[in-house]
């Protein structure tokens, strides 16, 4: 028998949500699936000093690992595989998956072995957004002390929902009906805006596959060929991949989250129609989440080049461990040469949306935040469709929204941002972290996007259509290129300022209350649009002979 002396697992402490009730106690006899973190064989900084090296090279010149060498470098070792199959039989839990690259196994079991294999009380609570119960805990996760240098995290014991889908719909566009809002000029097709952040001609993604992170909604195959024939473009290839039991199961509402599946697909496969687009759906839990991300960026049959990732809330809203495990996951996609598009978020620099109590203290949004992801900020594009014109920030207030933005509580400034003017935190102690975001895009509802969603032809905006933006951009410098771009933000931060590369963003600001707060708009990066919106074509040309960072 292992050791019953109980190490706390660092970072996996959980808090009750503002205004939530315990219900209840969770049936001892309930099944529950959990995912145990492992380390790397490698070591802890393995992957860092890997990317490091990667980084200080041109774009072009990078060798990235395939998925096969980073398997066998940086996977978990068969010995700590051994040892968690070993505390599973102990407890009478189930090995479920065994992941190796991943460094991921799921154990499985009743609620009343999983409590005592971790030193948890699981009980049921009332979600305070009315939507229901969850299972939840308080405190931290415990593990035998023979585990301590190998367990990273555990996720699953608490199935809270964890992540907002970041689109907005246009309801007035909805209302007034689509002939009015088309003859106004409010809303673009992807392919419009493609044309208008000139997007590199004659490539379509040829090649590529795009990661879409999905945690719940579905889409229906016949919206897609309704859309992608309306558009004149090809239908891409799109398969349904499902992670944790989670499945393409449209809800028929498509203001909620099959709005969020759609737009993603009809972005990215609108901008690059040539690229294969999967779509990866999983639960809405930080085991659900973390376990899409890992599948995706270890997919070897996929393959992607790109992931893209609508799905975020507030660094406050999730525990240290899962920060840290979800930017292990975005660090191997940098290893591998895949790059990872974020949504900043769609409720400003405050990043809390309702329920959620307001703290009156800004925050910015995970995973937008990682320091290995292109985090995507949000634009109202004063134009009509298909035309050049001017990008302000997107602030429609309160009810209509605003891009995410500001300066992480979690992450430490990146080497990388120290050629520019990050400011303080707004918060109280001024804090200089990680600055978010990188790079923005058209994202107000007013100015938005053209999908078709459960039967229907609306218009959406919000963060959650940048990242599917940027990612369709990338799928095109890729393919342009002969080989992945992948982390790019050591080379776009290392630009001089006279590239082309972006359109710079210098009006507007994200408080969302009108109180006053930071951030606004300015020459150069801000936090609110980050180095600007894209010009794919100068983009393009830069990458083409960038140099070492």
């Amino acid at each position: 028998m292992a050791s019953d002396r109980k190490h706390v697992v660092p970072g996996s402490e959980r808090a009750l949500m503002a205004g939530t009730q315990k219900v209840g106690s969770v049936d001892p006899e309930e099944h529950i699936s959990v995912t145990v973190l492992l380390r790397r064989r490698s070591g802890t900084n393995a992957v860092a000093r890997l990317v490091e090296g990667l980084t200080a090279q041109p774009p072009l010149a990078r060798r990235h690992l395939s998925r096969a060498e980073f398997a066998e470098a940086h996977g978990a070792a068969d010995e700590d595989i051994q040892a968690i199959e070993a505390f599973a039989h102990d407890h009478a839990l189930d090995i479920v998956e065994v992941k190796p690259a991943e460094r991921r196994v799921v154990l499985s079991g009743s609620a009343a072995s999983l409590s005592d294999a971790f030193g948890v009380e699981l009980a049921r609570y009332d979600h305070p957004s009315g939507t229901g119960t969850y299972r939840g805990r308080v405190g931290p996760i415990h593990v035998p002390e023979n585990l301590a240098d190998i367990v990273v995290g555990v996720f699953g014991l608490d199935d809270r929902p964890q992540a907002y889908p970041h689109h907005r719909l246009n309801r007035q566009f909805q209302a007034e009906g689509q002939a009015q809002a088309h003859a106004a000029g409010s809303s673009f097709t992807p392919p419009q805006l493609a044309k208008f952040y000139d997007f590199p001609e004659d490539a379509d993604g040829s090649g590529e596959c795009i990661a879409l992170i999905e945690l719940g909604g579905g889409f229906r195959t016949s919206d897609l060929t309704a859309y992608f024939n309306k558009l004149g473009v090809k239908r891409p290839k799109v398969v349904a991949i499902s992670v944790d039991g989670g499945k393409n199961k449209p809800t028929g509402d498509p203001g909620g989250e099959d709005g969020e599946v759609v737009l993603d697909i009809d972005v990215a496969g609108g901008v690059a129609p040539g690229a294969r687009i999967a779509v990866y759906f999983a639960p809405n839990s930080d085991k659900g989440f973390l376990d899409a991300v890992l599948a995706a960026v270890h997919d070897t049959r996929n393959k992607p080049s790109v992931i893209s990732i609508s799905w975020g809330s507030a660094e406050i809203n999730w525990t240290p461990q899962s920060m840290r495990a979800m930017d292990q996951a975005f660090k191997d996609a940098a290893a591998l040469g895949v790059t990872v598009c974020c949504a900043a978020g769609d409720d400003g620099s405050s990043d809390l949306r309702p329920p959620q109590e307001d703290d009156h203290l800004l925050h910015v949004d995970f995973p937008s935040s990682s320091p290995f992801v292109l985090a995507c900020g949000g634009t109202r594009v004063t134009a009509t469709a298909g035309t050049s014109g001017e990008e302000i920030v997107w602030n429609e207030g309160r009810g209509g929204g605003a891009t995410g933005g500001g300066i992480s509580d979690f992450f430490d400034k990146p080497v990388w941002q120290a050629s520019i003017d990050v400011p303080p935190s707004g918060n109280p102690g001024g804090r200089i972290g990680r600055g978010v975001p990188d790079v923005s895009g058209n994202a107000d509802p007013q100015t938005g996007y053209v999908v078709r969603v459960d039967g229907s032809e609306l218009v959406f905006g919000g963060t959650s259509a940048v990242a599917p933006l940027w990612a369709g951009l990338i799928a095109r410098l890729n393919e342009k290129l002969g080989g992945n771009v992948g982390y790019l933000n050591p080379t776009i931060y290392g630009l001089p300022g006279d590239t082309g590369a972006f359109r710079d963003i210098v009006a507007g600001d994200n408080d969302i209350a009108k109180e006053g707060k930071p951030y606004k708009a300015g020459r150069g990066w801000d936090a609110c649009t980050g180095l600007g919106s894209p010009n794919g074509a100068g983009l393009l040309a830069t990458l083409s002979s960038a140099p070492s960072v």
